[in-house]
């Protein structure tokens, strides 16, 4: 898997460091609009050219799969492009802003033979896997509470009369898009759709979330996720079953570790043998394109596409509209 990238971010150097431990995966390119964004990781780790148009950077050779870290509206215009161009996709959460933008995405790639997947870590960690082994012990599961909040520096900048594009509607922004996605992707993983939910949030007056709660209905539980990005917690899983419970250690986005507890001695559990949380699901990526698993592929897409119809209901349950739900 040769990979051309797309962003600037941090993410895009956790990706960079996360390939360079993969044997059968590298970075080729990297497309920016400012060459001196991206110098400094192709610097680093060792990559030779550097587009700053995008049409020069589809029309390359060099990759054969685009890593998207654009701002979320632009995910599905970059996705398409990227497979007209015949490369295969990555890109980060959320997958698209909107149902329709996934599934004309989801079509495309499959008319034109090519894989896309979403960029989630933690469904591919050694201990989310650990997780779905030690469930059963807990027995009938009740209660799941999660909550991933982090203060955002970017929040003092929407005080100040700014706009960054993470609190951004043009740019599909929002808390339950940038941080509470990690807990939707985690439940919905563990336990399919909700029969119902509802997402109530703290809104800044451009419309778009802080923060929020959102409560997510079942047969026989109930799923609890909080995401803030205008406060800070401690961050933590809870899965709370008739017969114990187990607790995620930090919370689902980096699946620090496991404690199991069934009624006698707490048991930890980690299995986690990387500092990178992006290694595993990109050596995943690696093996399923080298590999031709489109099987792989698509039950992964169908994970993706079952929590864009959540996040979506659940975006709209609490008043966020972006641009594009009207097109």
């Amino acid at each position: 898997m040769k990979i051309g990238t797309i962003g600037t971010g941090r993410i895009v150097g956790l990706t960079l460091d996360a390939l360079r431990q993969i044997p059968d995966a590298e970075c080729t390119a990297m497309y920016t609009r400012k060459r001196e964004r991206a110098s400094a990781y192709a610097d680093n780790y060792g990559i030779d050219q550097i587009y700053t148009e995008l049409d020069a950077f589809f029309a390359s050779e060099r990759f054969d799969t685009v890593y998207i870290a654009s701002p979320n509206s632009l995910h599905s215009d970059h996705m398409t492009r990227a497979l007209h161009a015949g490369k295969h996709v990555i890109c980060e959460k959320p997958f698209t802003p909107t149902v329709k933008e996934a599934k004309a995405v989801k079509e495309l790639a499959a008319s034109k033979g090519l894989m896309v997947f979403e960029a989630i870590s933690i469904i591919h960690m050694p201990n989310f896997t650990a997780l779905t082994e030690a469930l059963p012990k807990i027995g009938k599961v009740k209660l799941i509470q999660c909550n991933y909040s982090q203060y955002s520096s970017r929040y003092d900048a929407l005080l100040a009369g700014e706009t960054p594009n993470v609190f951004n509607p043009e740019f599909a922004g929002g808390a339950l898009a940038d941080i509470n996605i990690y807990n939707l992707h985690f439940v919905v993983r563990l336990f399919g759709s909700p029969q119902s939910l509802t997402y109530t949030a703290n809104r800044h007056s451009n419309g778009i979330d802080t923060s929020g709660v959102l409560v997510m209905t079942y047969d026989d539980h109930i799923a609890v996720c909080t995401g803030a990005k205008d406060t800070r917690s401690m961050n933590v899983a809870m899965i709370q079953g008739e017969k114990g419970y187990i607790q995620v250690v930090n919370g689902v986005n980096g699946m620090a570790s496991l404690i199991v507890d069934t009624g006698g001695d707490p048991v930890t559990v980690n299995h986690q043998t990387k500092e990178n949380r992006l290694y595993d699901e990109f050596r995943a990526f690696a093996s399923i394109i080298n590999n031709r698993d489109h099987a792989a592929c698509q039950e992964l897409l169908d994970h993706s596409m079952m929590v864009m119809e959540t996040f979506e209901a659940a975006r709209k349950s609490g008043g966020i509209i972006y641009p594009s739900d009207s097109e």
